[in-house]
């Protein structure tokens, strides 16, 4: 490769390699690496980079982004590509692979450092071992800690512990113009509050100190069945405002009538002998129908997913499946009524083989991240169309865009959000809606920290 060609300015142009700078690492651009990371869990969106970074220290990221803002190139991380639409592609620029930065530092009483590019599993596997977790995990630990952090982080102990961002106590970033600097909720807050949930706008997360509570060994997890969509709403909501459980989601999936089925799970951590007993726990709340499931499970287990929304493991060939996911966030009071109306004109076909609906209420109060948007009010009601489709059938593509359209002005008429990591594309008007008052700040945030506009077009955030 004797150079390296991008689009800038009024035509194409061409940087020499020897312009390049030093890297501890490795900048990739035969054609087979780029088209690895030219599609994502979605596939949905394909968009080819120049190049792919993998970093094998922080200083590799500084001096890439610093390159990147003196060539105008545009540059975004990425870590296990579980995006649905495009967030972490880039058209001729620069792929950060982040995977490559993946070193669980030092497990502490209260704390682990970590790089970015570390799947919360391997967060896992290095605190559990020590009577120690994280306090909230997404319903996916396979997915890297800077990558949830970027989008917030919800999970079944939400109710409890708030977003994964709400449990950061210190970060490492790399500035869009490639400085390496070091914040918290004390220290530079500012630059802290611009990196969480800020959907990699500002910075590249590089590394994090998470906080760590007690890990008890097992959980006994129930799993109670519901006709329809508000009593399984009733019964969550007063699980989670009344902290009976430890963990509390649920979900919906086509049953064999051509209906859905309504799942509510919840799970009680404890280590023996004490017990996980409580027999008032589920007394008074929204009546269910059949029996009570109930399942004794390693803790490790529980939280990576085995014996939770199913025992089963995926379909053959499930994750080459199209995936045009699309969540939400409801207020409360007006929460039963609109996923009513999105389940009742929702078929198990749109879903697709192995898709499923998540209804999962949450409590606010331990919210404190700026840039993760939801509604007002002490519960907000987290729904996602989590469909599979062939990614080979447009006419099914054209179905699921339009259907996601209509999901997405249902949401908005009920005074809810769209969570921003679906597959629908949002336009500049949207951002600024989703933001709503914390905009202005965001905005003056991408000025300050990427003058340039290097990170993360894939969003489409502040592209004109």
């Amino acid at each position: 490769m004797e150079r390296i060609r991008h689009q800038a300015g009024d035509g194409p142009a061409a940087i020499p390699v020897d312009a390049l700078p030093a890297l501890d690492g490795e900048l990739v651009v035969d054609t087979a690496s780029r088209a690895a990371l030219a599609d994502d869990f979605g596939h949905t969106a394909h968009r080819l980079p120049l190049a792919v970074l993998r970093p094998a220290s922080v200083a590799d990221v500084a001096a890439m982004l610093r390159f990147a803002a003196a060539h105008g190139l545009r540059a975004t991380p990425r870590g296990q590509g579980h995006a649905t639409g495009g967030q972490a592609q880039v058209s001729d620029g620069v792929v950060i692979d982040m995977r490559t930065l993946d070193t669980v530092h030092k497990v502490l009483p209260d704390r682990v450092v970590v790089d970015a590019g570390a799947r919360w599993s391997d967060v896992l596997v290095a605190t559990v071992p020590s009577g120690l977790t994280p306090p909230v995990l997404t319903d996916c630990v396979e997915l890297t800690v800077g990558g949830t952090l970027a989008v917030g982080g919800v999970g079944g102990t939400s109710h409890l512990h708030g977003l994964q961002t709400d449990n950061v106590l210190e970060l490492e970033v790399v500035t869009g113009d490639g400085r390496v600097r070091t914040c918290s909720p004390n220290y530079d807050r500012p630059l802290f509050e611009a990196a969480l949930a800020g959907l990699g706008q500002c910075v590249v997360i590089v590394r994090a100190t998470l906080r760590l509570v007690s890990a008890q060994s097992s959980v006994r997890r129930h799993r109670l069945h519901y006709g329809d969509p508000r009593r399984l709403l009733a019964a969550q909501r007063r699980l989670v405002t009344h902290h009976r459980f430890d963990h509390v989601t649920g979900h919906a999936r086509p049953d064999e009538h051509g209906g859905w089925a309504y799942v509510l799970e919840v799970g009680r951590f404890h280590t023996p002998p004490a017990t996980a007993e409580d027999e008032t726990a589920l007394a008074d709340i929204a009546p269910w129908d059949g029996e009570v499931e109930t399942k004794d499970l390693p803790y490790l287990d529980f939280v990576s997913g085995t014996g939770r929304d199913g025992d089963e493991p995926p379909a053959a060939g499930e994750w080459t499946r199209a995936h045009p996911w699309l969540g939400a966030f409801l207020p409360d009071l007006s929460a039963g009524e609109a996923v009513a109306d999105v389940m009742a004109t929702l078929t198990g076909e749109e879903v697709g083989e192995g898709g499923r609906v998540v209804v999962h209420p949450t409590t606010t109060d331990r919210f404190n991240t700026p840039l993760f948007r939801v509604p007002g009010g002490p519960v907000v009601v987290h729904v996602a169309l989590l469909r599979a489709a062939p990614p080979d059938d447009p006419a099914a593509m054209a179905r699921i865009t339009s259907a996601s359209r209509a999901f997405s002005e249902r949401v908005r008429a009920a005074g809810g959000a769209v969570h921003p990591t679906g597959t629908p594309p949002l336009t500049r008007d949207d951002w600024q809606a989703h933001f709503g008052p914390v905009w202005p700040r965001f905005a003056a945030a991408k000025g300050r920290y990427d003058p340039h506009h290097v990170l993360t077009p894939g969003q489409r955030i502040f592209l004109s």
